[in-house]
């Protein structure tokens, strides 16, 4: 049936699903280009990928489409167009004057393997070199090739009877673009005639050759080889280097050679007008540095800096002052694409620093473990995340600008700002526009002790991964308080503060909590005795009680027990101005099994609870009086009467309580400092672990103690006072026995065993007989369960911090097909309500500060209706998704998700002024429900899961938003928002914007009067169709893109762009008139200058006879 007032909310039904922008560092890179007109870099990937990067703000993803390797990249400099070469031996042309860049042309060969290209400045004549040795030169314009090839046999002698190998380098001498430098992986050079068709020189060297550079003078070329030596080559004098140096190796006494050194993979020699020049070279390190990191060294003059790397270096290039290679090159810095980072150094200062990188590429430091996506956060968050994040930032930076200075932003704005986090054994926090920024990083490791030697490794008996590792997360954009569950089966909650303080352990506690043994459901059908449940404290070489050391595996003495995988620091914590540590919660081992991972994590900064839960139960720790509210395995959450309630397969008799609960003092503490309670300041401790609970262990679940006050349990307070304080259940210990499973069955065990799946706190009705909302969680399986339990909240102010809060478990509310994923609450008008929260306030502030802006958000007025539902729950799970009225807890409306697969991630979010449900499947399908009718709205198979990274990662937000790791150092951004995709072109930056191309190097009035500047080459005529005749058809396939380029021109930079280019072309054209005529001009003074010489000397000579000369 429908309910009044829930029919319409206007969604129409969207069937687009886009793409946005890709963050992060490019994965696996393989290549780099830069454009020193339009200060555009291109990396390429080992996946096909091609990111692009201008100024900050500034970058563009493509894929190619056959995911091979980009193993080069060129730049039509200037022209707004990109080349790559892929591993595929295919080559690609691509259009960058549109936002969203596309190929135009692309060439595959079929008989040669690509290994090189070089596209000469201001030409449309592509050099290709291949793996048999020949070079095929391709018209960029048409893409088509040339019948002019230059064959490797006639490169090399004729007396040679070796294959020179794969071609390694071309590029033209600066001086003279007629003649064509070629290097053969053997160690040949050749100086090739184009005009001709000839060799004019050949130099031999013994060594392979990796990378050649020219002077640009045209008169000298360095070579580096794979013996870690560089070989300088006069031009005219082939027969021997005119240098050899090595210049990580050592210099023998005797006069030998130097030792062999690990290859130079790459040289690069730029010259300057005021100065030495620089050679900048990667690699060639001596072989005894076994272990070193990679270097990067630079050659200035008599100095050599070798610059350590953080990874192995993948590229470098020298970014110029111009982009002409026959003139002074004034190099200023010096890009390296490492394997996981970009590096700009920079190489105008004293001691080369680095530049400091706008971009985000480091969104992590190790592997993302999870990730939560905010839209519309409050408007002061990123302004206050961003003032305490600037101050992490390293000193030491260039104090230049970022010489990466490309492109325009888009024009389109959001109005609403985004925060991205993610989790790992820090946590990064990001400011998500298109634009992305690093706003603040917190470390989590900084609580707990490090190892420092061998002996003391972490424990890594939960997961093999870092034992630190970000499980889960939870955070209140409005409180600013955050709490994270990690491997190791730790909690800690963080509270903002823009004051530094620092954090002593002042109070230690420790619980000791052991419960008589009951019933559990025992699915494996065999009676297994279910054993005491000791906590533990965060000292536990103080405690009563014989503990196990914290490290390795179980002791002979006896299995491993009350004690957490990870220590807490014992010494006082500085922390910064941000997330400051309030609370840990650590989990303990018992009888030598580890504790059960944490599954789910909740926090509510209004009620001033924390609830976690994993594969036994579940409990609720008040992070303001620091105590354990409650905890429950999750069989006990079923009430007595409940119909979904497991039962035991093999049914036994409870023993009854081994004793009432009683709390024992220690006298034996000392006085603590009163001033550490006073109200002025906030709790400057926390707990390890804080009431731990071994509920969590890998046995089965046990009763908890309870008392008999109206139903709920009771949390007995941690006193202010000067003690120390345990809890005992007498006698458990005496009814306690052991017996040891086999690793199968409680393997067995674990994957059956019912856990808490997720969590949502709310204001609703917890039982059916309610007519006035309360607090209450819900709680989710992975059983497809909903329970809801009722909490009881002192007053707000000292009476909250003094009084107990009550919680009761109220019994099953529904239960749907597989785990529980997100749950929501809607009022009677459909608008989602939102868990309560209390606004943000510095706990470090003074107590006037703290009331002005301590603010508890107003709760809503108390519905008396006993007779009509007034609350919606929505409640969605891997199969379906159901609506629950409230109180009469009835389904409303039911939906099949999916049959065949099953949701990995769900999220209720706002979108188009309107609610729905938002889903990711297994399958790879993305679809979306209305609320609370459950239609289907959108359903795009747009990723199959191929990578658990993905499920781990994907997250949907507000406003039509979702991400997700598309690999270990990039976050992809898709929406399925109309309105977001009608507007990304406005969005996007402009990667070509119209820059005049820089003059051309005067060659001085004698040079150009009598020759000996730079040689011009009409290779039109020497490489077009009319003189080099068609290429073999079968030698490649030519494959048209979208349209010609003239047309992908025109359509994506529209009239401004027309006209600007225009004005150029113009520019250009005048400026070629202007220097003809200057030349014009400048012969006719000398043709008068001549003149009036010979006219003097007839003079002189008229009259003169000749004996007289």
């Amino acid at each position: 049936g429908q309910v009044p007032g829930l029919q319409g909310h206007g969604i129409t039904c969207y069937v687009i699903l886009l793409q946005t922008v890709r963050h992060g560092f490019p994965y696996q890179p393989s290549s780099m280009a830069f454009d020193p007109v339009q200060k555009i870099l291109a990396i390429g990937t080992q996946t096909g990928a091609l990111r692009l990067f201008g100024r900050a703000g500034v970058e563009c993803y493509c894929q190619h489409e056959s995911n091979a390797a980009v193993i080069q990249l060129q730049f039509l400099i200037n022209e707004g167009a990109l080349v790559s070469a892929l591993a595929d031996d295919s080559i690609h042309l691509w259009n960058l004057r549109q936002k969203i860049p596309a190929i135009l042309h692309s060439l595959k060969f079929n008989r040669e393997r690509i290994t090189y290209c070089h596209l000469p400045f201001q030409s449309k004549w592509l050099y290709i070199g291949t793996e048999r040795g020949n070079i095929h030169i391709v018209n960029v314009e048409s893409f088509t090739l040339s019948g002019y090839v230059i064959m490797w046999n006639k490169a090399i002698e004729l007396s040679t009877k070796t294959h020179p190998g794969p071609v390694v380098h071309i590029s033209d001498n600066p001086m003279d673009e007629g003649k064509l430098l070629i290097g053969f992986e053997s160690g040949i050079v050749v100086l090739w005639d184009l005009k001709c068709k000839k060799a004019d020189y050949r130099y031999n060297y013994d060594e392979a050759i990796h990378s050649v550079a020219w002077h640009h003078e045209g008169k000298q070329f360095v070579c580096s080889h794979s013996d870690g030596t560089l070989t300088t080559w006069n031009v005219r004098t082939p027969a021997k280097p005119a240098q050899i140096i090595t210049p990580h190796g050592k210099q023998p006494k005797d006069g030998k050679k130097p030792e062999p050194c690990k290859p130079i993979l790459k040289v690069e020699y730029k010259t300057t007008r005021a100065g030495d020049p620089f050679m900048v070279l990667s690699g060639g390190l001596s072989y005894d540095t076994v272990g070193r990191r990679a270097c990067l060294t630079v050659m200035h003059g008599k100095s050599t800096a070798v610059l350590e790397m953080d990874y192995p270096i993948v590229d470098f290039l020298t970014l110029c002052e111009t982009p002409y290679p026959n003139d002074f090159q004034e190099p200023y810095a010096v890009v390296v694409l490492l394997e996981k980072d970009l590096v700009v150094i920079d190489l105008g200062q004293i001691g080369y620093p680095i530049f400091e990188n706008p971009y985000p590429l480091t969104i992590h430091e190790s592997p993302v473990t999870c990730c939560e996506y905010f839209a519309d956060c409050p408007a002061e968050l990123i302004p206050a995340l961003y003032s305490v994040g600037c101050r992490q930032k390293r000193q030491g930076y260039s104090k230049k600008e970022w010489p990466i200075s490309g492109g325009n932003w888009g024009q389109g704005t959001q109005s609403y700002p985004e925060i991205i986090i993610t989790g790992e054994s820090s946590c990064p926090y990001f400011p998500s526009t298109v634009m992305l920024q690093v706003l603040y990083k917190l470390k989590t490791a900084k609580v707990f002790e490090r190892a420092r030697g061998k002996e003391e490794k972490p424990n890594t008996d939960i997961v093999d991964e870092d034992p630190f590792a970000i499980q889960t997360l939870s955070w209140c954009p409005e409180s600013r308080m955050l709490c994270v569950a990690g491997v190791s089966a730790h909690v800690i909650v963080y509270r903002f503060s823009k004051q530094e303080i620092t954090t002593e352990v002042l109070l230690e506690v420790r619980m000791q909590c052991e419960f008589s043994e009951v019933d559990s459901p025992d699915p494996g059908g065999e009676q297994t005795p279910t054993l005491p449940t000791p906590g533990a404290s965060s000292s536990p070489q103080e405690s009563e009680l014989p503990t196990q050391p914290s490290t390795g595996s179980n002791s002979s003495d006896g299995p491993r027990d009350n004690i957490p995988c990870l220590q807490v620091r014992s010494s006082p914590l500085k922390q910064s101005p941000g997330n400051q540590v309030e609370l840990v919660i650590q989990l303990v081992w018992v009888s030598g099994e580890p504790p059960q991972q944490i599954t789910s994590l909740a926090i509510n900064s209004s009620y001033g609870l924390v609830v976690f839960g994993n594969s036994n139960g579940l409990a609720v720790v008040d992070y303001l009086q620091k105590t354990l509210l409650f905890n429950m395995g999750t069989s006990e959450l079923y009430s007595p009467s409940d119909p979904y309630q497991r039962q035991p397969r093999s049914p036994r008799k409870a023993k009854p309580s081994g004793g009432e609960l009683s709390f024992l003092y220690s006298e034996s503490m000392k006085k603590l400092r009163s001033s550490h309670f006073s109200k002025s300041c906030c709790v400057r401790f926390f707990f390890s672990p804080l009431p731990t609970v071994s509920l969590f262990s890998s046995k089965p679940f046990l009763l908890s103690h309870r008392d008999t006050f109206s139903g709920f349990i009771i949390a007995p307070q941690i006193s202010k006072a000067q003690y120390r304080l345990f809890f005992d259940i007498s006698n458990a210990r005496d009814n306690s026995f052991t017996r040891s499973r086999s690793s199968s069955v409680a393997s067995i065990d674990r994957e059956s065993r019912e856990a808490i799946s997720s969590f949502h706190f709310c204001e609703s009705f917890p039982r059916k007989t309610d007519s006035l909302v309360s607090p209450c969680l819900l709680v989710g399986t992975t059983h497809g369960s909903v329970m809801m339990v009722a909490l009881s909240l002192p007053p707000s102010g000292d009476q909250r911090l003094q009084q107990p809060v009550g919680i009761a478990s109220c019994g099953t509310l529904v239960k749907l097909k597989g785990g529980i994923l997100t749950m929501a609450l809607l009022d009677a008008t459909g608008t989602l309500l939102p868990p309560f929260f209390e606004q943000w306030y510095d706990p470090n502030a003074s107590d006037e500060e703290k009331e002005k802006s301590r603010k508890r958000r107003p709760a809503s007025p108390p519905s008396s209706q006993e007779s009509q539902d007034t609350h919606f729950a929505i409640l969605c799970s891997e199969k379906q998704a159901k609506v629950v009225a409230l109180p009469s807890q009835t389904r409303i409306y039911k939906h099949s998700i999916t049959e065949t697969s099953f949701v990995l991630r769900a999220d209720v979010v706002q979108m188009a002024g309107a609610n729905c449900i938002a889903c990711f499947c297994a399958n790879g399908h993305i679809m979306t429900l209305s609320l609370p009718s459950l239609r289907p709205l959108l359903d795009v198979n747009y990723l199959p899961l191929t990578d658990m990274r993905i499920a781990r990662t994907f997250c949907f937000s507000n406003l039509g938003q979702a991400l997700y790791l598309t690999s270990p150092t990039e976050i992809q951004r898709i929406t399925y928002s109309q309105e977001t995709c009608d507007n990304l072109q406005e969005m996007l930056s402009e990667l070509f914007t119209p820059v005049e191309t820089p003059e051309a190097p005067n060659r001085g009035f004698f040079k150009g009067l009598f020759g000996g500047g730079a040689q011009s080459l009409d290779r039109e005529d020497l490489f077009g169709e009319t003189a080099a005749g068609k290429a073999s058809r079968s030698l490649a396939q030519h494959i048209p893109g979208p349209g010609n380029m003239e047309g992908m021109k025109g359509a994506a930079s529209g009239v401004v762009g027309e006209l600007a280019r225009a004005r150029i072309a113009l520019d250009e054209r005048g400026q070629k008139l202007g220097e003809l005529e200057e030349r014009t001009a400048a012969m006719m003074a000398s043709a008068e200058s001549f003149s009036k010489h010979a006219h003097d000397m007839m003079l002189k000579y008229k009259d003169k006879k000749w004996y007289q000369l």
